[in-house]
């Protein structure tokens, strides 16, 4: 199918009063793989890029960025590509010229003030390049030990914020935290309710991994959109990884335990694709 739009999917589950999925990629494998968890599923997903990844792989955007369209190009179903987490206006201004349609601008580790006229400044750049804008406000904990755990967005605040960024679509604190390894997050469903009433742009979740099937279900229904997801991946295809490798000394084979760990991290998709848009998985 041809390159979705990140705007499209979005305000087609906003619409519909659905979730939409953004898995990120690290490597070839994880765009495969969430590929063909979001086709078993059925699904429309977004795979998403972070600036981290961006510097794993030597701080060139260009060759994953490529990857990772051509997969989402080749998908049958809708597929678009994002660019999350950017800090960098370098960066950021790489975005369009990349095939990417969609970015998320990070300046949650500034006071509201600068993060403000920072989002601003990168929202009226993106737009003129046709790009979707995510910001984030709240800072959700846990990533790289710069967000506090237990902040929460407030909605007043939010509201004016998006008024005078523009920006298409925020990212809020209601609970979660990045980098979980394990399942036990407890959303705030009544914050989502109200951010959700007080704005009028889609909001978006970060820290998912750590959120219960139970929870995201029930974030999808009070209000929440896009949901990003990414070291549950990482824990499925390492597992997968370390079992084939320990169980056989001899292997030298990439091959043969990349092809386990894609297809591992394609089965957690196919489940978390479907439960955040709200189906059965068969």
């Amino acid at each position: 199918m041809p390159l979705a739009r990140t705007a499209d999917l979005v305000h087609q589950a906003h619409t519909l009063g659905r979730g939409i999925a953004a898995f990120n990629v690290i490597t070839l494998e994880h765009a495969e793989g969430i590929v063909q968890g979001a086709e078993r599923a059925g699904t429309p997903v977004i795979l998403q890029i972070s600036e981290n990844a961006v510097k794993f792989h030597r701080g060139r955007l260009q060759p994953i960025a490529a990857a990772t369209v051509a997969v989402a190009a080749g998908a049958t179903v809708d597929v678009s590509v994002h660019l999350d987490h950017v800090e960098d206006t370098d960066l950021l201004h790489q975005a369009a010229a990349s095939g990417l349609s969609s970015v998320m601008f990070d300046a949650s580790r500034l006071d509201y003030a600068d993060n403000l006229a920072a989002t601003t400044s990168a929202a009226d750049w993106a737009h003129r390049h046709g790009l979707y804008v995510e910001a984030e406000l709240g800072k959700v904990g846990g990533k790289d030990g710069a967000h506090a755990p237990g902040a929460r967005t407030d909605p007043h605040e939010a509201s004016e914020f998006v008024a005078a960024t523009g920006v298409d679509a925020l990212a809020v604190a209601v609970g979660s935290s990045h980098a979980m390894t394990d399942r036990t997050a407890a959303l705030d469903l009544e914050l989502i309710g109200r951010l959700a009433e007080a704005l009028p742009v889609p909001l978006v979740l970060h820290g998912s991994s750590g959120v219960p099937d139970d929870q995201l279900r029930a974030a999808v229904s009070t209000g929440m959109v896009k949901i990003n997801i990414g070291t549950i991946l990482n824990v499925a295809f390492t597992r997968a990884v370390r079992s084939v490798i320990t169980g056989d000394d001899t292997l030298v084979d990439p091959r043969k335990y990349l092809r386990p760990g894609r297809d591992e991290l394609a089965a957690v998709v196919a489940r978390l694709a479907a439960v955040v848009r709200g189906d059965e998985l068969s």
